[in-house]
C-alpha cells in the first residue's frame, strides 16, 4: 500500500514538476540548454533542493539545501582573498574542528554574500548552519556557503523559515524525484548566472570493481579568477573515504580544475569548494580509499580532477557576456607550475580576451603574454604557437620555432568565429604541460557588470 501511496502521490504532483521545469527552461538561452542535464545518475543517502525564502525580489529560488542521511567525511578549499565572507570563516571553522568528519549538510543563499558585514555577519552565517544541524540531530553538522552582493546583511528570518521549508521538502524526497531536487539546488544558486549547472556520473574502482556515484552543482559567471576554487562548487559521493585521502585528492583535483579557470581576473570573497562522502556505496562499513598510494585513491583522485573540470567548464561557458569557451594548452615547459603560469597569464590578458571576441588573429598579444609571465626557463626561438580548431580540420600554426608563419587570414577568422577553439602554445624545453579554460571579453560584460545592483 505504501509503495502504491508513492505512486499515485508522484502521479498527483507530475504537473506540478513537469511546470517547474518549464519554468526553468524557459528562462534559460536556446544556446545553453543543451548543457542542462534532463536526468541523472546520483549518489546513495544524499538529497537536494531549493527554494524561495525571499532574498530575490524577482521570485526566483534563492536557497539550497544538500543534506545526507549518513554522517560525511567533508573537505573544502575556500578563497585566498583577504576580506573572506562570514560564511568562508564559519564553514573553515568547522572543518577544522571536526577535524573533517561528521557533517551532515550545505546550505546555500543567493543574492546577498554575506561578505564584509562585520559581527552580524558571523552571527548570521552561524545561524543558518546551526538550523540545519538543529534538525539534522548533530551540533556544528552543517556548511554554510553565500553568494550575490557584497557589504548587505543576510534577511536572516526569511532565510530561517526557508530553510526549515526546504529540510522538510528533501526529507519528504522520493527516488523518482531526486533529480528534480538537485536541479532545484542548482538554480536556487544563480545569480548572474544564465542556466543551472549541475553534473552527475557513476566511477568504479579497480581493486575491488566498486560503483560508486559522483553529483555537483556550481555557479558562477564573473567575478571569476583562481587560487582556490571559483565562486561556490559542491561535490558529493558515496563512496568511503578518510579525511586525509580525501583532503589529499580535493587540493590535486582543485588545481586541475577550479583553479585552472578565468573569466574576469576577479577573486570572489566568497570562493568555497566543498566535498562530501558518506560511504553510501559500501555496505561492511569499512573505509574503502585510506591508502594515498594505493590504486583506488589514485583512481578516486583522477575521477575527481575529470568530474570537477566538467563542473568548472560549465562556469566559463557561462561567463558574463562571453561569446567563446577557449582552452589556453601550454605544453613543452620543464615544469607543471612554469605551464601553469604561462596558461594563466594568457588566460587572463585583457588584450588576448578582446582579440577573440573580435576573431582578430593577433597572435602578437598571446605571445607578448608568454614573455611577461615570469617563467625564466623561456627560449624564444624554441616557442610555437598555434590556433586548434575543435572540429576537427587542420590547425593554423602562427609561430614556428619563433619564426612568424604566413598566417591565411581567411582560415583565422574561420577559427575564431568558432565558439570552442584551443589556443596551443608549445615552449619546445620539456615534457610539462598545463590548460587553463578562459572566454572571450564582449560589450556585454561591461554592461552586465556596470549594472550588477541594479
Amino acid at each position: 500500500m505504501a509503495h502504491l501511496y508513492r505512486i499515485i502521490n508522484l502521479t498527483k504532483n507530475l504537473p506540478k514538476i513537469h511546470h517547474q521545469i518549464r519554468k526553468i527552461s524557459s528562462q534559460i538561452p536556446d544556446s545553453k540548454k543543451h548543457l542542462v542535464p534532463s536526468s541523472g545518475t546520483y549518489p546513495k543517502g544524499f538529497k537536494a533542493t531549493g527554494t524561495h525564502c525571499g532574498i530575490k525580489k524577482n521570485g526566483l529560488k534563492d536557497l539550497a539545501l544538500i543534506i545526507s542521511e549518513k554522517p560525511c567525511t567533508s573537505s573544502a578549499v575556500f578563497t585566498t582573498n583577504v576580506f573572506k565572507a562570514a560564511p568562508v570563516l564559519v564553514s573553515r571553522e568547522i572543518l577544522e574542528k571536526k577535524k573533517g568528519q561528521n557533517i551532515y549538510s550545505l546550505v546555500i543563499n543567493a543574492g546577498v554574500a554575506n561578505a564584509v558585514t562585520g559581527t552580524k555577519g558571523l552571527e548570521n552565517a552561524k545561524s543558518m548552519g546551526d538550523t540545519v544541524s538543529k534538525l539534522n540531530g548533530v551540533e556544528e553538522s552543517s556548511l554554510v556557503m553565500s553568494t550575490g552582493v557584497i557589504g548587505q546583511h543576510l534577511p536572516i528570518e526569511k532565510i530561517i523559515s526557508g530553510i526549515n521549508q526546504a529540510y522538510n521538502l528533501a526529507k519528504q524526497q522520493t527516488a523518482e524525484e531526486l533529480h528534480e531536487g538537485w536541479m532545484k539546488a542548482a538554480e536556487s544558486i544563480m545569480t548572474t548566472d544564465t542556466f543551472p549547472k549541475l553534473r552527475s556520473k557513476q566511477f568504479i574502482l579497480p581493486s575491488s570493481g566498486l560503483k560508486y556515484n559522483m553529483a555537483g552543482t556550481t555557479k558562477g559567471a564573473g567575478m571569476i579568477h583562481p587560487n582556490m576554487a571559483t565562486l561556490l562548487a559542491t561535490v558529493v559521493t558515496d563512496v568511503s573515504i578518510s579525511p586525509k585521502a580525501l583532503n589529499e585528492a580535493l587540493k590535486y583535483a582543485v588545481d586541475r580544475s577550479f583553479n585552472s579557470i578565468s573569466i574576469d581576473n576577479d577573486m570572489s570573497t566568497n570562493d568555497t569548494f566543498a566535498v562530501f562522502a558518506n560511504g553510501a556505496a559500501t555496505t561492511d562499513g569499512k573505509v574503502t580509499i585510506d591508502d594515498i598510494n594505493g590504486k583506488d585513491f589514485k583512481q578516486f583522485r583522477d575521477d575527481l580532477t575529470e568530474f570537477a573540470a566538467d563542473l568548472a567548464k560549465l562556469v566559463v561557458r557561462d561567463g558574463e557576456g562571453a561569446t567563446k569557451f577557449v582552452t589556453i594548452h601550454v605544453k613543452g615547459a620543464k615544469t607543471y607550475t612554469d605551464a601553469k603560469q604561462i596558461a594563466s597569464t594568457i588566460s587572463t590578458s585583457s588584450l588576448v580576451k578582446t582579440a577573440l571576441y573580435g576573431q582578430d588573429a593577433n597572435w602578437g598579444r598571446i605571445l607578448c603574454a608568454v614573455g611577461y609571465a615570469g617563467v625564466s626557463s623561456i627560449i624564444p626561438n624554441k616557442v610555437s604557437v598555434s590556433f586548434i580548431p575543435t572540429d576537427g580540420t587542420t590547425p593554423l600554426r602562427l609561430l614556428n620555432l619563433g619564426e612568424p608563419e604566413n598566417v591565411n587570414e581567411e582560415r583565422a577568422s574561420e577559427i575564431l568565429a568558432m565558439e570552442d577553439l584551443e589556443i596551443n602554445v608549445d615552449l619546445g624545453i620539456g615534457n610539462e604541460e598545463a590548460k587553463m579554460w578562459t572566454c572571450d571579453y564582449s560589450h556585454e560584460y561591461i554592461t552586465i557588470n556596470g549594472h550588477y545592483r541594479t
